[in-house]
């Protein structure tokens, strides 16, 4: 490519008409080489722990991630499924031991999501089954960043599959609850009412 003041050189030394012009030049980038365009969010079920129940969905975007942040149920097998150049942080959370607060998880999605990158937010079962999908969701919605949902097998369904338990029956069970096993203690009131589940004849 002609250098600026090379190409200004060349336009003096030609028998050209006498114009009045000026020639600006600038060594600010444009405008489009000043934007960076905004990464995504994969919010991604990792399964009940089997990497041959991922989705073929789930396994293309962890191959291309640039960042990956996941719970404490993934497992290492599925974990080593991700793109090898990917970065790997670990978000878990276990009984009073939170490796970050869910606020802080939020922020580093659409953090790394502002940056350019693709993203996974890589979770034990389904990202909408007791996972916090829902809070992220929104977060990134709020935030402006673009996210899409590949939902996983949950543990409720995956570990009945493999016990040969049908969760549903035409005989015996036409419902199924799937009910968390503690309440966000914070909540004004507690909504799960246990007895009126078990007096139902569903599953």
């Amino acid at each position: 490519m002609t250098d600026s003041s090379t190409f200004i050189a060349a336009l003096t030394s030609q028998n050209l008409p006498n114009i009045n012009c000026h020639i600006s030049v600038s060594d600010e980038p444009s405008c489009i080489e000043k934007s960076v365009k905004t990464g995504t969010v994969h919010l991604v079920g990792a399964g009940s722990g089997d990497p041959e129940l991922l989705t073929l969905k789930a396994l293309r975007v962890m191959q291309k991630a640039d960042v990956v942040l996941y719970d404490s149920l993934v497992s290492e097998d599925i974990l080593d499924m991700c793109a090898l150049t990917a970065e790997k942080i670990f978000v878990g959370k276990r009984r009073a031991n939170h490796a970050l607060p869910q606020e802080g998880i939020n922020e580093l999605l659409v953090k790394h999501a502002l940056a350019g990158k693709t993203v996974v937010r890589l979770k034990g079962g389904d990202p909408f089954v007791f996972g916090r999908g829902g809070e992220e969701a929104k977060r990134l919605q709020d935030m402006g960043v673009q996210f899409e949902i590949i939902p996983g097998v949950t543990a409720a369904l995956g570990a009945a599959a493999y016990l040969g338990i049908p969760l549903t029956h035409r005989d015996h069970s036409s419902i199924l609850h799937i009910v968390t096993g503690h309440e966000d203690p914070s909540k004004n009131q507690q909504r799960v009412d246990f007895k009126r589940f078990a007096e139902t004849g569903s599953t």
